[in-house]
């Protein structure tokens, strides 16, 4: 026996050996380029062209924060008597930065003072501890004394790899160009800066007729996956030359914030990163109070801005084909509503029936049922579109399969659910989760 051990063992050394220099002999394959392919759901006629803001200007520099051969840092001035709103994520794990935008938001400033946004991409300064919080100050110390300004009228964003320490001192070694280089027409170049997994740069924009003279809005966005309420892994900039006092934008943003960034979800994850600024220069005409015409118009299309933005985010969801508006009525609240319409967007399983083109709507019956707003069974009704699929907790009688089945082709989906109850109502926004979703976030920090 022994005998019959030491032959087998001495074949399987021999094997191993030739093995061993079959690998050797065989050179290493080369590394796969990184493919960017842009999602289909990109709108169409590309990046549009935003006008310019009279009080901002843009920079971007190539830091090399984390990526190569391309740009990473956006810096915006803002021209003296500019006021600044905020929304942000309500991570329990939120960055410094975040922290520090959050603290410094309606702080008293002069009427001469401006103030300035500095973002960078590829590093999210996030669950970094103390030297979070060293990076923030020094560069908004930096920003400060470069540009004139208290640090307090310095706001900073960070996007990007959770967890890795900033290399400010780069940001800081570029900040020299950025000032130099501060110029009106600058924001496509900026909404570029910011991308991370962004197939495609976001703007949007709006010009609102008044008494006084027109108003002009103009926003961009990164965003594609890590998004979900409360707000999603994005960076949002708006600017708009409207003269307006700090506490009326900020009511006007933090309402739209519930109907837009509050409103879509990728991939039910919540960032700690989110950051939406606002900031009016006073340059253009005064909007006036909250019951004007001019306040009521100009809310309006800031809304409209916000969306349009949002609405991008999702149409960029990591590995997205399908865009998808939920619609939940007859709930008996509006907050039912939308925790239902949240269930029913978030779930795997509609997300992927909607990514096979499957009309299962028994995905849907399920995640009405999980979310926890209050539901009959005998009285849902469910709707692809204007097919009726559901009614009083039944099939309809007129439903066909192959009908719902030709709908879920379609890129644009809209989703119906009547709860039946009362009179809440909500609309969230999602895309389908396919097999690119994973195969970005596999190798997201390789």
């Amino acid at each position: 026996m022994a005998k019959t051990y030491k032959e087998k063992a001495k074949k399987w050394k021999a094997r191993a050996k030739a093995l061993e220099g079959q690998v050797a002999a065989t050179p290493a394959p080369a590394p796969k380029a990184k493919v960017t392919l842009v999602s289909p759901l990109a709108p169409k006629d590309g990046f549009p062209a935003l006008p310019a803001i009279a009080g901002v200007e843009f920079a971007t520099a190539q830091a090399g924060v984390r990526y190569k051969n391309r740009t990473d840092v956006m810096l915006a001035r803002l021209a003296p008597g500019s006021v600044v709103a905020g929304t942000f994520t309500r991570s329990a794990t939120r960055s410094a930065a975040v922290l520090d935008c959050q603290a410094k938001i309606g702080l008293p400033a002069p009427a001469e003072t401006g103030a300035a946004i500095l973002v960078n991409s590829g590093n999210s300064n996030a669950f970094t501890g103390a030297r979070g919080w060293a990076s923030v100050n020094a560069l908004s110390a930096a920003v400060a004394e470069k540009l004139g300004l208290p640090e307090t009228r310095v706001f900073t964003s960070s996007t990007g790899v959770i967890g890795e320490p900033l290399p400010h001192d780069k940001i800081e070694a570029a900040l020299d160009g950025l000032v130099a280089g501060l110029a009106p027409g600058g924001i496509t170049d900026a909404a570029r800066a910011i991308m991370t997994t962004d197939t495609y740069p976001k703007g949007a924009m709006a010009l609102v007729e008044t008494e006084a003279g027109p108003i002009t809005i103009a926003g961009i966005a990164k965003g594609s996956g890590m998004i979900a309420p409360d707000m999603a892994t994005m960076l949002v900039y708006v600017f708009t030359d409207a003269a307006i006092s700090q506490k009326a934008l900020q009511t006007m943003v933090s309402r739209h914030t519930d109907r837009s960034f509050n409103a879509i979800t990728v991939d039910s994850d919540t960032s700690t990163s989110d950051t939406l600024l606002v900031a009016a220069t006073g340059q253009g005409p005064a909007v006036g109070n909250g019951r004007s015409a001019s306040a009521r118009a100009f809310e309006k299309a800031l809304g409209a801005v916000m969306l349009d933005l949002a609405h991008q985010v999702v149409r960029d969801g990591e590995g997205a084909t399908k865009f998808v508006g939920i619609t939940v009525t007859g709930a008996a609240s509006d907050a039912d509503a939308k925790r239902c319409a949240l269930s029913i967007a978030n779930s795997p399983l509609v997300k992927t029936a909607i990514a096979g083109e499957d009309p299962n709507w028994g995905r849907i019956v399920m995640a009405v049922g999980k979310s926890g707003a209050a539901a009959d069974r005998d009285k849902l009704a469910i709707s692809f579109g204007k097919i009726q699929v559901a009614t009083d907790g039944l099939v309809d009688p007129a439903y066909k399969e192959e009908d719902g089945a030709a709908y879920m082709k379609q890129e644009e989906l809209e989703i119906g659910v009547d709860l039946g109850l009362g009179k809440g109502r909500a609309k969230v926004w999602t895309c389908d989760l396919t097999h690119r979703y994973i195969d970005i976030n596999a190798d997201y920090r390789s």
